[in-house]
């Protein structure tokens, strides 16, 4: 009897770290004057532990309303969502630093409502610094970084979270060309550094290829799971990578399909 009861919890054990993430059967609307919209409908998704998967769809699809309800954020109106490893850290297209604060301090922030013991946080904040390529900001205010600084410092502050999961709402989609290349090469090395589990949404395509090992691709709205492509491209890719530009054009014209099936332009 007690070695049927390990099996089963052994059992239980293994199946809560099957994944990072599991999406069951999840829609969303939401109330208006013009009455309830829907805004997804049943979409079903599971992140493994350490997969890198991009969400990609038109504007309004419902990219980040999903984002927002795997982060806790908000209840979906049917379905359930589970994150075993606990609250997923999210990372948001605005850095939303607080400008008061220094970058090490910012990051500090995060590690204090972690429940970190004072005395390790600054040791911790200049590592997760060093981390993201930053060593020597700490004391740097936040109108003293660039645009590319600042999204570095706010993924230090999203991995002072030490959640296994990390959900990332078009990050650098404001930031120019060169900085966005840069630092798709650097989300790649900490990636592979920390054996993360990534959520990242964006309307990029060649971006979502550039980064992710899956790419699923969501109707316009209401959002449904339209189309999944895994990436078997080796790591480290470039942005203008022939086999990147291939699936990107293939996963772009899917895409225009969907717009086109829902008059959208």
């Amino acid at each position: 009897m007690a070695t049927t009861l390990a099996k089963a919890a052994e059992g239980t054990v293994a199946e809560q770290h099957a994944y990072a993430a599991r999406i069951e059967h999840v829609s969303k609307s939401f109330s208006g004057p013009a009455g309830s919209q829907l805004v997804l409908d049943d979409i079903s998704l599971d992140v493994a532990p350490g997969e890198f998967v991009t969400i990609l769809g038109a504007s309004g699809c419902g990219k980040s309303t999903l984002l927002n309800l795997v982060a806790g954020l908000d209840k979906p109106s049917a379905g359930s969502i589970a994150t075993p490893g606990g609250r997923p850290a999210l990372m948001f297209q605005e850095h939303a630093l607080f400008p008061w604060l220094t970058a090490g301090k910012n990051i500090e922030l995060a590690l204090r409502m972690r429940g970190v013991p004072k005395a390790e946080r600054r040791p911790e904040a200049e590592r997760l610094l060093d981390l993201v390529r930053l060593g020597g900001a700490y004391g740097k205010r936040v109108h003293e970084l660039s645009g590319g600084m600042r999204q570095r410092v706010a993924l230090a502050r999203a991995l002072a979270q030490d959640s296994q999961l990390l959900l990332m709402d078009e990050p650098f989609a404001a930031l120019d060309a060169i900085t966005r290349d840069v630092l798709h090469g650097e989300l790649t090395r900490i990636w592979a550094e920390t054996n993360l589990s990534v959520l990242f949404v964006t309307h990029n395509v060649r971006e979502a290829v550039r980064l992710a090992q899956r790419v699923v691709l969501l109707s316009s709205r209401p959002g449904r799971v339209a189309k999944e492509w895994t990436v078997g491209i080796p790591q480290p890719r470039r942005i203008e990578d022939a086999d990147v530009a291939e699936l990107s054009l293939e996963i772009t014209e899917h895409l225009r399909g969907e717009i086109r099936r829902h008059g959208q332009h």
